[in-house]
């Protein structure tokens, strides 16, 4: 009997998470994709969709980590494209290597996300205007100075680092060599560093507590200056590291490829769980929002969907995702009133 009520428990645990709800799409998409295309469900095209996504999926953990906060970021695709560019353009003047690449793009992401912090703590200027701000700035500056050109011709030792699997798998058939790409073991090391900061550190908790309530994580002791200043300084990190990335990925620096998918990243996230309001959010929602985009994106051009109905139907996706998520917590509000009141009545 207990063994079963704790079966029930589990069950009830896993369906109050918005995350199972996520995870069960992927496996239906994943299901219905491979039923009209039988070649989807291999392990290479696995591994290619996250060498493909990762990219996106650094970008997607910084979010996570300022929605939890109670803010939002619009500029962070500005600040990759500018890392990128700067690290471009030391890179192919006086040279170097992968180590002082990313060093660079890490260092101007920083520098550009700490500008955030500054404007929105010191201004009070709210965060998604701040950042609508900044992200125009940046990137007006960037064009202005370079007119849009494109860097190219990266050093062979940067484009073969970009190339790079961490571990090989020989193909099938006399078919060629597949891995997992550094791209995606860069993606899977940020996971793990920020699921440590989030789940096991003080300054986790502190993020999550002023997302949910920032006066009284200030009255308990929460230095707010110093955790907006890691939370925007971390962002621009995470954008740093990302336009090196994206570097690695196209063997150019091109400033019009990362622009304009700000909502793209934000919309993976919000897939995921975490709440716009703040407070709420999890690496592993994260995680499943970035896949359930990539595989639908796969799945659509594999099924020959024309590309006009992508956008069209993700967009669905994510709204019923989100009114579902949004249902579900007024139901809970509810629920613990009712209980609240029974207890009250009780006593």
């Amino acid at each position: 009997m207990q063994s079963g009520e704790r079966s029930t428990n589990v069950i009830k645990q896993l369906l109050s998470r918005h995350e199972t709800y996520v995870a069960l799409a992927i496996v239906i998409f994943s299901i219905v994709i491979t039923a009209i295309n039988p070649a989807y469900l291999t392990l290479r095209n696995f591994l290619g969709l996250f060498q493909t996504y990762a990219f996106w999926g650094v970008l997607a953990v910084g979010v996570l980590v300022v929605l939890i906060s109670g803010g939002i970021d619009i500029s962070f695709t500005a600040i990759a494209t500018v890392a990128e560019y700067v690290m471009a353009t030391i890179m192919l003047r006086f040279g170097g290597d992968i180590f002082t690449s990313l060093l660079i793009a890490a260092s101007i992401g920083i520098v550009l996300g700490l500008i955030n912090a500054v404007f929105i703590h010191y201004f009070k200027i709210p965060t998604i205007i701040t950042t609508i701000a900044t992200l125009n700035v940046y990137y007006g500056v960037l064009i202005a100075i370079t007119h849009g050109s494109i860097l190219h011709s990266f050093p062979s030792w940067f484009n073969n680092f970009g190339n790079m699997l961490v571990f090989t798998i020989p193909g099938s058939h006399g078919g060629s060599p597949y891995g997992m790409s550094v791209l995606t073991a860069i993606w899977i090391a940020i996971i793990v560093i920020v699921w440590f900061i989030l789940q096991h550190t003080r300054l986790g908790r502190a993020v999550y507590a002023i997302g949910g309530n920032a006066e009284a994580a200030r009255r308990v002791g929460f230095n707010i200056v110093s955790i907006q200043m890691f939370v925007y300084g971390f962002m621009g990190l995470i954008g740093g590291i990302a336009g090196f990335m994206h570097g690695l990925m196209i063997g150019a620096a091109e400033p019009n490829s990362i622009y304009g998918h700000e909502l793209d990243v934000i919309a993976m996230v919000v897939l995921g769980g975490a709440n716009l309001a703040g407070g709420k959010g999890t690496i592993t929602g994260t995680i499943l929002g970035v896949v359930l985009i990539a595989i639908m994106g796969n799945g659509l051009t594999i099924m020959r969907v024309s590309s006009y109905w992508h956008n069209l139907i993700i967009g669905v996706i994510i709204v019923v995702s989100v009114s579902f998520s949004a249902y579900r917590g007024r139901r809970a509000v509810v629920r613990r009133s009712v209980s609240k009141e029974r207890t009250e009545a009780v006593g």
